[in-house]
C-alpha cells in the first residue's frame, strides 16, 4: 500500500506538469533512474508510477528510447489564455530554477537569486571586450588550462587574501560558476548512499545535485548566527558523514552570516572528525571583507572554498573558482578536464581585465552601498507589512520572512502568481519540499516593487 501511494504521488506530480503545459506533447521524460533518485524511491515504485501515467493516456513508451508525452484532451492549446492549471505547477526545485531564468515584463520576481541589473551595469562586459585581445587572440582558438587562466587565478589569489584566506595559485582552479564547483566536489567526494551534512533551510540546487548523486542528506539547522554547531557535533558522533556544505555569508535563503565563534568551532570540529567543509560563498562581494570565513580560520586544510562572480559581475560569464589543498585541487581539476576539457578562455580573459586596474574594487564598493540601502529599505517595508524576520543583517541579498496569518507559503505563492508576483516559498529550501513552511526568501533588490507591496496588502 505504501508503494502504491508513493507511485500515485509521483504520477500525479508528473501529470500536473503535463496538464499545465510545462511538459508538452512530444517531450521525452527523464529516465526512470533519474526519477527514482529525485524522489528517493525504488525503481519499482517509479515504474508503477509510469504505468499509471500510461493508463491515464498521458505518456507512451517507445521501445529502446524511453517515455514520451502524448498529451491529453484537457491540455491547453498553444495560444490559449492562461487557465487555472497554469498556476498549479509543482512548487519544487525545478520550478523555482525555471523562474530564475524567466522574467516577463511587468512581473515582480522576488524569487530571483541575482542582484538587479542596475547594480551591475557599471561593469558592462562590452566595455572590456577589446582589451582581451591585447595579448593576442591565438589563445582564444585553443583550449585553456585545466586549472584556468593563470592571470585570473592570480587575481583570485589576491581576492582571497583580502578575506584573510591564504592560498598559492596552485591551490586555485577556475570553474563554470559556483554551481559547477559544487558539482565537481560532489562527483569527487560523494557516492550513492553516503551521508552528507547540509544546512536547513539551505541552498535548494545543492539538494537537487546531492539527490541525483544518491546521497543521504542530514539536516543541520541554520540559525541567525550560522549552523547549529551543537547539532553538528552531535551528528558527527552518531553519523559517518565526512562532508558538510555550508554558506558562511549571506546564506541562501536566510541572508544570515556566521559568527566568528562558530567559524572557529566548525574549523575545530573539521580537524577533530576528519570532516571536509565545503564553504560556498557566492555573495562574498556583497559583504564586507572582514566577514568571518571558515576557510580563513582553517587555512584550507579541511575546507574547500567555492566562489563565484555571478552575483558581483555577471551570471552570463559562468565563471567561478575553488580554493583548497593542492592535492584536492589537482584531483578536481582532473575531473573538470574529463568533463569539460578546460574552462572558457574567453570568459576568463574578460574577468582578468575586469578585475584589473582598480575597476573591480571601485565596483564592489558601489555594489555594497546598493546592498546596504536595499537591505535597510527592505526591512522597513517588510515590517510595515507585519512580517517577522529571521535576522536583520546590515547588508545582504536575501531576507527570510514570514507574514501574519500565513502558515503555508506555497498557497500564497500560487495565489500571487496570476498577479505577476513570484515568490520563493520556504518549503523549497527544506529537505522535504512537500512540507509546509510559512517562510519565504525575498530578494532585497526587488522589495520596493509597488506590485509586490500592493499584492501583499491585499492578501494579508
Amino acid at each position: 500500500m505504501k508503494q502504491k501511494n508513493a507511485a500515485e504521488k509521483i504520477a500525479q506530480d508528473i501529470s500536473k506538469q503535463i496538464l499545465s503545459g510545462s511538459l508538452k506533447k512530444g517531450d521525452k521524460l527523464p529516465s526512470l533512474r533519474i526519477y527514482a533518485r529525485l524522489y528517493s524511491h525504488s525503481l519499482n515504485t517509479v515504474i508503477a508510477a509510469f504505468e499509471l501515467l500510461t493508463q491515464w493516456q498521458l505518456v507512451q513508451a517507445h521501445r529502446g528510447k524511453g517515455f514520451f508525452v502524448i498529451g491529453s484532451p484537457r491540455q491547453a492549446h498553444d495560444g490559449d489564455e492562461a487557465s487555472p492549471q497554469a498556476y498549479q505547477r509543482a512548487i519544487d526545485t525545478i520550478w523555482l530554477m525555471r523562474q530564475q531564468l524567466l522574467q516577463a515584463p511587468g512581473e515582480s520576481n522576488l524569487s530571483i537569486a541575482l542582484p538587479p541589473p542596475h547594480w551591475l551595469s557599471e561593469m558592462r562586459i562590452d566595455k572590456f571586450h577589446r582589451q582581451i585581445t591585447r595579448n593576442g587572440i591565438a589563445g582564444l582558438f585553443r583550449y585553456g588550462s585545466r586549472y584556468g587562466n593563470p592571470n585570473l587565478r592570480s587575481h583570485i589569489n589576491r581576492k582571497l587574501a583580502a578575506h584573510s584566506i591564504g592560498a598559492s595559485e596552485r591551490q586555485i582552479m577556475t570553474t563554470h560558476g559556483g554551481n559547477h564547483g559544487l558539482d565537481l566536489i560532489i562527483r569527487r567526494y560523494v557516492s550513492a548512499g553516503d551521508p552528507v551534512f547540509v544546512e536547513e533551510p539551505g541552498y535548494y540546487p545543492l539538494f537537487g545535485k546531492l539527490q541525483l548523486q544518491g546521497a543521504r542528506m542530514i539536516a543541520i539547522p541554520r540559525l541567525a548566527d550560522g549552523p547549529d554547531v551543537e547539532m553538528l557535533e552531535h551528528k558527527l558522533r552518531t553519523e559517518r558523514a565526512r562532508l558538510f556544505f555550508v554558506q558562511s555569508s549571506g546564506q541562501n535563503p536566510t541572508g544570515s552570516d556566521i559568527s566568528e565563534e562558530k567559524a572557529r568551532r566548525i574549523a575545530k570540529l573539521a580537524a577533530m572528525y576528519n570532516l571536509l567543509v565545503v564553504e560556498d560563498d557566492a555573495v562574498a562581494d556583497i559583504k564586507i571583507n572582514s566577514a568571518p570565513k571558515i576557510s580563513a580560520v582553517d587555512n584550507l586544510r579541511n575546507t574547500l572554498y567555492v566562489g563565484s562572480f555571478s552575483k558581483s559581475l555577471s551570471a552570463s560569464l559562468r565563471a567561478g573558482f575553488i580554493a583548497g589543498d593542492v592535492n584536492r585541487i589537482e584531483e578536481l581539476a582532473d575531473i573538470k578536464m574529463l568533463l569539460h576539457v578546460s574552462g572558457c578562455e574567453y570568459s576568463e580573459r574578460i574577468l582578468d581585465v575586469m578585475l584589473s586596474e582598480g575597476h573591480f574594487l571601485r565596483h564592489v564598493v558601489r555594489l555594497q552601498e546598493h546592498a546596504r540601502s536595499a537591505t535597510r529599505d527592505g526591512i522597513r517595508i517588510l515590517k510595515d507589512l507585519g512580517a517577522e524576520l529571521f535576522c536583520e543583517p546590515e547588508q545582504t541579498l536575501y531576507l527570510w520572512a514570514r507574514f501574519p496569518g500565513i502558515e503555508d507559503m506555497n498557497a500564497l505563492t500560487l495565489r500571487l502568481l496570476p498577479k505577476g508576483v513570484v515568490l520563493a516559498p520556504g518549503s523549497i529550501f527544506m529537505l522535504n519540499p512537500r512540507s509546509k513552511s510559512p517562510w519565504t526568501r525575498l530578494n532585497v533588490g526587488y522589495l520596493q516593487d509597488p506590485l509586490f507591496i500592493e499584492s501583499m496588502k491585499a492578501c494579508l
